[in-house]
């Protein structure tokens, strides 16, 4: 396990000297067309209750996505992070989104007193849309090191609940081999990320 852990920090370093080399008008197209396909998938238009992590600079943006959740006749949750876990808990509304507060990761988050409804306690979900640093096709994922998605997905199953995983993954961050912990480390059923098809045509609008 040792070795497993020390290749997934070595990947962990090569994937952010990676991310930042990306211009941020590529991160933008290539989530653009990230999200398009995501919310073109049967999977996504059939899901009710879905999760979605709120983006930073350095991941697949979900603006989009969080936008195409509120507006149609679906639920959305957002992670909240405390301490060593993460619950999901409801967003209101895009105004309820824009008077988050943040945290000191720069990210969105309702404050600790926020008291929201929790998607494991009201249902569970349909749907979690995945972050990570990089992901292989088979659907492995290399997190940032926190294990607080593994961590929540075993707590989904301990409920009986066993959502869809979607992550959504930069071309540059697609690997055909990503380190794994066995038992640990959680598998996402899909993984969605630009092909070379999309590429071009991104280039030739």
């Amino acid at each position: 396990m040792a070795t497993i852990q020390t290749a997934k920090a070595v990947m962990r370093k090569k994937c952010r000297h990676t991310l930042s080399l990306i211009p941020d008008e590529d991160k933008i197209k290539q989530s653009e067309i990230i999200s398009r396909k995501l919310m073109n998938l049967p999977e996504f238009e059939a899901s009710k209750r879905i999760s979605i992590y709120l983006s930073t600079s350095d991941e697949v943006r979900t603006e989009s996505i969080m936008k195409k959740i509120l507006a149609s006749n679906k639920t959305c949750f957002i992670p909240h992070y405390s301490g060593t876990s993460m619950k999901m808990v409801a967003l209101k509304s895009l105004e309820d989104y824009e008077n988050l507060p943040l945290t000191n990761w720069n990210i969105k988050q309702p404050s600790d007193d926020d008291v929201r409804t929790d998607a494991l306690e009201t249902g569970g979900l349909d749907l979690i849309v995945m972050p990570g640093l990089a992901f292989s096709l088979a659907g492995a994922r290399l997190g940032r090191g926190k294990g607080y998605y593994d961590a929540y997905l075993k707590k989904c199953y301990e409920y009986g609940n066993k959502p869809i995983t979607i992550a959504l993954c930069f071309h540059q961050m697609l690997f055909d081999n990503i380190p794994v912990i066995p038992g640990s480390d959680m598998f996402v059923n899909k993984v969605i990320y630009p092909d070379e098809a999309d590429l071009m045509e991104s280039r030739t609008r």
